[in-house]
């Protein structure tokens, strides 16, 4: 094709060969590859978003007060301050992916104290980054809008994504970090200003000023205050600090008044104080100990939970522990909850009975409880029906769904077998002491 020339048209991505009007020489215009179209598409993309970031980082402060419980209703001053973290977040991912680099820690130097703002306002950590997810999600509805429709915007989208990832795990991980360490102190700072408050209150002193004076009236003590003093102690004795700090976590929402109850871990021991409020009683706080004791068992944190009598006053609070104390070297160590409020006088002696009572059961009755266990515990079933009906034997005999004849007939029987009648009452009463210590005793409590 002698004398032909090439001449560039666009046409999409083709090329033509033309023949020239004249012997000039057309020069070569270079195609436009599909790479250098989706870096273009980037180009504008980002500065679109640019251009709109102002707006944007509306938009996503909007979506977090809608989607995350706890901004609804947050001061004017925390919602700015969220505001400006989604822009600044929004500008410093626009300039990397402009950059077209990863991200430092100098990039993100602004997460940090913000995270550790949220940490002190008291936003909880899911919180925090439930709206991490929604700042982001909005970001990139954004930039899938600004893409556009035609194939080289869609692709250049594409192609955006591996580094938005990049960033928002960068600089998500970097926030909860902050977040952790900063609650980590906190928790510190405020183990040991609970430990000073409660050497303060088992001296019977009610600090008068400072920091413990505050945090003594936001537990909600006063001088001549009613409360409880309650131990517990984990059913595994090599249970984590973990495990006991979830579970200091548990026992310090267990109020009845509205405050936080003291609770402090003190090697495998924990001390919660609850103060009672003058419309609630110490039974309704223990059904509450109950059921924060049923919670952190679920989730695989087994407690024993003793709990004193009423105290009145923190000049009281000292001898209190002292009874939650002597309950839990009393009992078995199990999952539970051992409350004086709700214990008798009766059930706290059989409770705190040493070894020697038992073998002060003579061996007739020894031999009684003993066989009469091998055979179900029939009789012994009897004894404490018969007490618990006031000794009448027909009211023994319709609870136990028995006839009248059979309710007599095992009196006798353990009237044979121990020699003591069971319708006296100084008998009944060496009888049902003699059931209850074998029960302990025999299941090897100690």
């Amino acid at each position: 094709m002698a004398g032909c020339l090439l001449t560039v048209h666009k046409r999409g991505a083709r090329i033509e060969s033309v023949t020239p009007s004249s012997g000039a020489q057309v020069p070569l215009e270079p195609t436009v590859t599909r790479q250098e179209a989706v870096a273009r598409e980037r180009a504008r993309i980002l500065a679109v978003l640019d251009s709109q970031v102002e707006l944007l980082a509306d938009r996503g402060a909007d979506g977090i007060r809608a989607e995350v419980p706890q901004y609804r209703t947050a001061s004017d001053a925390l919602l700015t301050d969220m505001r400006d973290q989604v822009l600044l977040n929004y500008r410093a991912k626009l300039r990397l992916l402009a950059e077209q680099r990863e991200p430092t820690l100098d990039d993100l130097s602004f997460i940090r104290q913000a995270a550790m703002r949220r940490a002190r306002a008291g936003v909880p950590l899911e919180n925090y980054v439930n709206a991490w997810r929604v700042g982001q999600q909005l970001f990139w509805d954004a930039l899938v809008e600004a893409a556009g429709e035609s194939a080289s915007g869609r692709e250049a989208a594409l192609s955006l994504a591996r580094p938005v990832m990049r960033y928002v795990d960068f600089a998500s991980t970097h926030a909860a970090h902050a977040y952790a360490e900063f609650q980590r102190f906190a928790l510190l700072d405020a183990q040991q200003e609970r430990d000073a408050l409660l050497d303060r209150l088992l001296a019977g002193e009610l600090p008068s000023a400072g920091p413990l004076h505050i945090a003594a009236h936001a537990y909600g003590f006063t001088p001549a205050v009613k409360l409880l003093a309650v131990s517990a102690v984990p059913v595994d004795v090599a249970a984590s600090q973990d495990r006991l700090h979830a579970a200091v976590v548990a026992l310090s929402k267990v109020v009845l008044v509205e405050t936080q109850t003291l609770a402090v871990v003190r090697r495998a021991e924990i001390i919660a104080v609850p103060v009672l409020d003058r419309a609630a009683s110490a039974e309704e706080l223990c059904h509450r100990l109950d059921a924060a004791e049923r919670s952190l068992r679920a989730e695989g944190v087994e407690l024993t939970i003793a709990v004193s009598t009423v105290a009145n006053g923190l000049s009281e609070l000292g001898p209190a522990l002292l009874e939650a104390r002597t309950v839990l070297q009393s009992c078995e160590r199990a999952a539970g909850v051992v409350a004086l409020p709700r214990t008798s006088a009766f059930d706290y002696l059989v409770l705190r009975a040493e070894a020697t009572a038992s073998r002060l059961v003579g061996p007739r009755t020894q031999a009684f409880l003993d066989e009469d266990r091998a055979r179900g515990g029939v009789l012994t079933s009897t004894v404490r029906a018969l007490a618990d009906a006031d000794l009448n034997v027909s009211l023994l005999a319709q609870r136990l769904h028995i006839h009248p004849n059979t309710a007599h007939y095992r009196l006798g029987r353990i009237r044979q077998l121990t020699g003591r009648n069971p319708r006296r009452i100084a008998d009944l009463l060496e009888l049902i002491v003699a059931i209850e210590l074998d029960e302990r005793f025999s299941n090897g409590t100690t």
